[in-house]
């Protein structure tokens, strides 16, 4: 599959299950016509960014940074510096990017499940959870 029709799995799924938290969403292209990114726009004023690649690297991150300067991403990038994080290498920036911030992060390797997953933890947390 690829990531336009990855993308745009997404984004139906978000607008047919979860209407009550995301306000609209498209898909960013490239300068070159190619699909970047998934960006949804939450009800809070905040975004959710989703980046999946061909070679299956994927970001999950919600901006809240002007809101109340947290951020919260799920991602497979492999960097050294979180070797240590037990799923490595995926890990969860919980709030921020500091050390003590970045978790285990266990969310699905596909995508349409992922999107599920972290579209949950934002409504659970715009609920005050």
């Amino acid at each position: 599959m690829n990531t336009f029709e990855i993308y745009s799995k997404q984004l139906d799924l978000a607008r047919e299950k979860f209407s009550r938290i995301v306000d609209d969403g498209k898909i960013i292209y490239t300068p070159a016509g190619l699909p970047q990114k998934l960006r949804l726009e939450i009800i809070d004023g905040s975004v959710l960014d989703v980046f999946v690649s061909s070679r299956h690297l994927y970001s999950y991150h919600w901006e809240r940074r002007h809101l109340d300067g947290t951020i919260y991403r799920h991602d497979n990038a492999p960097h050294k510096r979180w070797r240590h994080i037990r799923t490595f290498p995926k890990h969860f920036h919980d709030g921020s990017e500091a050390n003590e911030d970045c978790k285990e992060s266990h969310i699905s390797d596909h995508p349409e499940e992922a999107l599920r997953e972290i579209l949950r933890f934002i409504g659970e947390k715009l609920a005050g959870g």
